[in-house]
């Protein structure tokens, strides 16, 4: 159900992949020891692309099971690649990392509070989900500060009330604050986790781990 690894030695794994329910995408030179993770841990079958011809998928792909949200600047093959599973959404403008500026799941999605209304408003039509605007911890990047999954939302450690509060009126899951790769607010840069297990960065504590068992639903 769960597991602590690295990605060519770097505990960032949040960073260069990205994981939905039924997929992981990672980048194609992806060691197989950690695309073997992916298979085991978190049971997805594994989509194999670069974004915008980079390895930092988890930072410019985000998304939910009725779609993917990506850069605008994904070249042709890449945007085929990820619509062989999900309609595809471009993110256009100067705010399309979408990994970074978007935290998604199946029931909400909170994006950069300084992202334009409009354009909030119709990624939350693409997703079909409620959408708001909101910081974690004081960081605008909300991909990086948080980690949502269909049973849980895990939040940057240094989440105010009012950011938290602002999550609850989209959401009924259970929000928490936590950390990751030993004391990182950042914690969608060291987790990648849907509702059958989660796989985070090998720094993480033993106290983190417990922390993303109890918001994520994985205490006996």
């Amino acid at each position: 159900m769960s597991s602590t690894t690295d990605l060519a030695g770097d505990p960032n794994i949040g960073v260069y992949a990205r994981v939905f329910e039924d997929v992981a995408v990672v980048y194609p030179t992806t060691p197989e020891s950690f695309r073997s993770v992916l298979r085991e841990e978190l049971d997805v079958d594994l989509l194999v692309t670069p974004i915008q011809g980079s390895e930092i998928i988890g930072s410019l792909l985000a998304g939910n099971s009725r779609g993917f949200v990506v850069s605008g600047l994904v070249s042709d093959e890449e945007r085929a690649a990820l619509g062989e599973y999900r309609d595809v959404y471009l993110l256009e403008g100067s705010m399309n990392a979408a990994g970074n500026v978007i935290l998604a799941n199946d029931y909400f999605a909170a994006v950069h509070p300084d992202m334009e209304v409009d354009v909030a408003e119709e990624i939350g039509a693409f997703l079909g989900v409620p959408v708001v605007r909101v910081s974690l911890g004081g960081v605008k990047t909300v991909g990086m500060a948080g980690f949502a999954t269909n049973k849980g939302v895990l939040v940057h450690s240094r989440a105010g009330e009012a950011e938290i509060a602002a999550l609850e009126r989209v959401t009924d899951l259970p929000i928490g604050r936590g950390s990751i790769n030993m004391g990182s607010g950042l914690v969608g840069t060291g987790l990648l986790a849907n509702t059958k297990g989660y796989v985070a960065g090998t720094y993480t504590s033993g106290f983190e781990l417990g922390r993303v068992e109890e918001v994520f639903g994985f205490l006996e």
